[in-house]
């Protein structure tokens, strides 16, 4: 996939996370046909006491801080912008992680959302000794069975569980929500040249079918496609989800017969984009874009 989505012409707020997810999406997409069934450990088994964690990604490390467990983290990546880990070292991004940095802060635990852009340094890492936690996000159920692996990894079961059950119990109650109410087309979108939208498989769209909205491109043929302009057109979508890093190309898009009739609406923050902890409260905060005639009638 090109990567002349990434542009610098109008970094929103936060810009360095979206950049993050933009750079994950790319490369999980890039390796959709070794995509892991679930949780797996490279190198050393994982002491049963972990006091030093390093994660290279944002959602990562925002899963440590959800348990409680904020102490044990050591390194971060670059675009980690929680100001909980705003002093820690910073160990590269998710496609380039540094092993030397890494390994000189001596982890029990590295905490890794796996794609081909890091296969390489991450093996190594696991070569030199350091137990890796691989930890794929690509689902709903994928950022589950990542909380409870973390969880069980840093010893807070518990906690992770009851993250995850507000997470579940978010969902059944936006579900029932959006049940009587009518279902936008959705166009959820990632990037605008080229265009890069959320496609079956993705998080996104199992939130997206949570909050009563149908997703035009489910049709799509991975979960993060390139989707060409013509098919988007033909989509009609209600509801364009505008997620992306700048607008280079949107004006152009949004002129479109087909888009220019859509309510074109801006992620409120970054819950919709990381898939971790906060995915719950992104959950909401979509159900409010896609129908704000039912906010204010029991609903979030």
């Amino acid at each position: 996939m090109p990567m002349n989505m990434i542009h610098t012409s109008r970094p929103r707020s936060g810009g360095a996370v979206l950049l993050a997810t933009v750079l994950c999406l790319l490369s999980v997409t890039a390796g959709a046909a070794e995509k892991a069934a679930g949780p797996r450990t490279l190198g050393p088994p994982v002491p049963s006491k972990v006091r030093r964690v390093v994660t290279l990604a944002p959602s990562l490390s925002e899963m440590v801080l959800s348990l409680g467990a904020g102490s044990t983290l050591v390194g971060v990546s670059r675009f980690d912008e929680a100001k909980a880990v705003a002093k820690l070292p910073r160990v590269g991004g998710f496609t380039d992680p540094s092993v030397e940095a890494v390994i000189a802060l001596k982890p029990d635990l590295v905490l890794v959302q796996p794609g081909p852009g890091n296969q390489r340094p991450v093996e190594k890492m696991a070569e030199l000794g350091v137990p890796v936690l691989l930890l794929p996000l690509h689902s709903v159920p994928d950022v589950l069975a990542a909380m409870r692996a973390v969880g069980k990894a840093l010893g807070r079961d518990k906690e992770a569980e009851a993250v995850v059950a507000g997470i579940e119990a978010t969902r059944a109650r936006i579900r029932e929500a959006a049940r009587t109410l009518p279902a936008p087309r959705v166009l959820f979108v990632y990037g605008f040249e080229p265009l890069v939208v959320a496609g079956p498989g993705s998080f996104a769209d199992e939130l997206v079918r949570d909050a009563g909205g149908l997703n035009v491109a489910a049709d799509a043929g991975s979960a993060y496609p390139v989707y060409s302009v013509e098919r988007a057109v033909r989509a009609r979508a209600t509801v364009v989800v505008d997620a992306a890093d700048v607008d280079v190309g949107k004006d152009k898009l949004r002129a479109l017969p087909g888009l220019s009739g859509a309510r074109w609406v801006d992620v409120p923050s970054l819950a919709l984009l990381q898939p971790g902890p906060s995915l719950g409260r992104g959950l909401e905060e979509l159900f409010r874009l896609l129908h704000p005639e039912g906010t204010g009638k029991g609903a979030p």
